[in-house]
């Protein structure tokens, strides 16, 4: 057991009030199953057909590859940067910076999107409700504009609660989770017992798509419907001990991978292909409505609300935490250093995250329908997750190397696994750039350009590399000339013991 760190000045860090449930509490919240089963069942069937409960069992071994290798650095290195720190003292500052550039940056364009879909899910609920117009304004779900106006307000909301402090942010998010699992887990089962659609050993036979490209997109998309468990490292610096994090991490991986699988069965039990593709981003809540009658049909509808809800909150969270890690390093701004005297929170930062968030939300209108936000924004992140996943596999490859010599089983734990994992991932997401670049011949705004699937990511990343170049050069920062990140427990408040 670690004992608490030492105390500090009141005001200049992170407070430690949280424990296991709390970070189980964030991975899972940034998850999202439920919005990824609801909007992502039907763009996965668009990918791989019914191949989808394949996809997700495979994808989830390099994933969990990626958990072990965080929740052994995160052992030898507790800080809120995680992989940003622990890739730059292991490969080297450029990669570590841009590890947790692309990481920032791809979560901050996730609450973008994702605040688009919860306005899209707050209308369809407010028009189920009889209200189909405010002000002389159609409140239509489909309407880009509309759901995107909508979503920010619930998204200030979120940051107010996540700036006034982790407890009781965390209380929120595990209450949604509640009512969330419990319906999901209701209807999906009432599904897999009443569907008219038998259970395939097909279903489960990866070998079944003919296409190389099918299969790394799908994989890719597999990847990201568990994006999120990782949330709960950022929390490190405010769990009672660095342990509970990794525990909270595995512990939402491993029920992610529980719904996925009972999901997409269910969904297929009741719903032929042709349905899933039909209804998209709207699978979850068209399922309510085909098995039940109202009221007991909106109960979907509202669990993807509150999914939505959860999950940009859970996302502004390590953000923000990210985002000091590198400012106290001097790679970042003053600015995403300042914690909050009274709430212990990185206060400014989340509100600069949240600004930024908005910005990038309003430029997202320019595409014209919401279906098409949706499956650009998770090409590219699932893009992004596959690099700085890899690349922090990778770092605990390395730092842990001298393991190769302490027998197999820890050399495969420590190297062999985390190794393959990365292959996986980084190959993966090559195969599938390279994909992108050779289906099309010219770009286009739209998700089914090839060139515009790889112009984000690739324009990310550069930027992160001119970033980095700003860090180095302009900055002078010392993360540049050691690769080692400002200790944790150098900054951080003691435990707060009123809320245990």
């Amino acid at each position: 057991m670690s004992s608490p760190p030492p105390a500090s000045t009141p005001g200049s860090g992170l407070r430690r009030s949280l424990g296991v449930v709390d970070g189980v509490a964030i991975a899972a919240s940034s998850t999202a199953a439920t919005t990824s089963i609801a909007i992502g069942m039907g763009t996965i069937a668009a990918v791989v057909g019914l191949q989808a409960p394949a996809l997700l069992l495979l994808a989830f071994l390099p994933v969990l590859g990626i958990a072990t290798a965080y929740a052994r650095l995160n052992r030898s290195e507790p800080n809120c940067g995680n992989g940003y720190i622990w890739v730059g003292r292991s490969l080297g500052p450029w990669p570590g910076f841009l590890t947790g550039w692309v990481t920032l940056v791809g979560s901050v364009v996730f609450c973008a999107y994702t605040s688009a879909i919860m306005g899209s899910v707050v209308l369809t609920f407010a028009n189920r409700a009889g209200l189909r117009r405010l002000a002389g304004i159609a409140l239509d779900p489909a309407s880009t504009a509309v759901s995107t106006a909508v979503g920010l307000v619930v998204l200030v909301a979120l940051a107010a609660l996540a700036v006034t402090g982790m407890r009781s942010a965390t209380r929120f998010q595990f209450a949604l989770l509640v009512f969330e699992y419990a319906v999901l887990l209701g209807f999906c089962g009432w599904a897999l017992l009443t569907g008219d659609h038998a259970v395939s050993l097909s279903w489960f036979n990866p070998f079944s798509l003919s296409s190389g490209t099918a299969f790394a997109q799908g994989m890719v998309l597999a990847v990201f419907f568990f994006w999120g468990w990782d949330a709960a490292f950022s929390v490190n610096e405010e769990t009672r001990s660095p342990g509970d994090a990794a525990r909270g991490g595995l512990i939402a991986l491993f029920a992610m991978l529980g719904l996925f699988l009972f999901a997409s069965v269910a969904f297929q039990r009741e719903m032929s292909l042709p349905e899933l593709l039909r209804n998209g981003p709207h699978a979850l809540p068209y399922l309510g409505q085909k098995l039940a009658d109202e009221p007991w049909a909106t109960l979907p509808l509202i669990a993807l609300m509150f999914s939505a809800v959860a999950s940009v909150q859970a996302t502004l969270i390590p953000t923000a935490r990210g985002l000091l890690a590198m400012g106290r390093d001097g790679t970042m701004g003053p600015l995403w250093t300042r914690v909050h005297a009274r709430y212990g929170t990185p206060a400014a930062g989340t509100v600069a995250v949240t600004a930024v968030a908005a910005v990038i939300a309003v430029l997202a209108v320019a595409l014209p329908r919401l279906s098409d936000m949706l499956l650009a924004a998770v090409n590219a992140i699932g893009l992004l997750v596959a690099l700085y996943y890899g690349l922090t596999a990778l770092a605990c490859a390395v730092r842990f190397r001298p393991a190769l010599r302490a027998g197999a089983r820890e050399a495969l734990l420590a190297v062999g696994v985390p190794a393959v994992s990365r292959l996986v991932l980084l190959g993966l997401g090559g195969y599938l750039g390279y994909s992108y670049l050779t289906m099309s011949d010219h770009f286009e705004l739209s998700p089914d350009n090839g060139w515009f699937m790889v112009a984000l990511p690739a324009a990310i990343v550069l930027a992160g590399l001119v970033m980095a170049a700003v860090a180095k050069y302009g900055r002078k920062s010392p993360y540049f000339t050691t690769g080692h990140g400002t200790d944790a427990d150098a900054v951080a408040l003691p435990m707060d013991r009123t809320t245990t």
